[in-house]
């Protein structure tokens, strides 16, 4: 499979392993800073203890920020208005330089090499900064999906937020490891 990234930063072409090899095992890989943004509730408890668990452990490869929007936040009955009021905050966190991965059920099917050389070749963009968007319970608005440079599923089942944050940041930390060879994923 090739997935196609282009935007407004130059296009790269790659092709996603078919195998358990990522073609940056082992070598020196930018430490590409990341930020997370998200929207949605509250997050319980438990699942802040395990992002923040994830995060401090990303942060022995690169920065790590974590973004969270609560969802409807202009409190509109219409989903369609909430979208919007959504898309507009996250638009408003996500600078023209910054390499943006749609995080939608109708994204590219990755594995976790995948990802992880989605990580690497971010590095190579000219990107200052690695985006990943986790949308609220109406999914993405379009000045979003139209911005995206990559969209990318985290699973085939639909997942809330609070699921697909403890999924991305866990992804994301085996990416690092996977990058850097180490023990980590088998």
């Amino acid at each position: 499979m090739v997935v196609m990234l282009s935007a407004r930063l130059p296009t790269i072409n790659y092709a996603l392993p078919s195998g358990r090899d990522c073609k940056y095992t082992g070598q020196a890989v930018r430490a590409f800073p990341i930020r997370i943004i998200s929207v949605g509730k509250k997050r319980s408890q438990g699942v802040q203890l395990v992002v923040d668990e994830y995060i401090e452990k990303l942060k022995l490869y690169c920065s790590v920020e974590d973004a969270h929007i609560r969802n409807n936040p202009k409190n509109a009955r219409d989903w369609r208005a909430q979208v919007d009021h959504e898309d507009s905050a996250v638009m408003d966190l996500i600078t023209s330089d910054d390499w943006v991965v749609l995080l939608d059920e109708r994204g590219k099917d990755i594995g976790s090499e995948q990802m992880a050389e989605l990580v690497g070749d971010a590095g190579n963009t000219g990107a200052s900064r690695l985006s990943f968007c986790i949308g609220g319970p109406y999914g993405h608005g379009k000045r979003l999906r139209e911005r995206a440079d990559v969209s990318v599923k985290l699973s085939s089942m639909v997942l809330n937020h609070q699921i697909a944050i403890v999924v991305l940041v866990e992804q994301l930390y085996r990416s690092w490891t996977i990058l850097k060879g180490q023990n980590y994923h088998r």
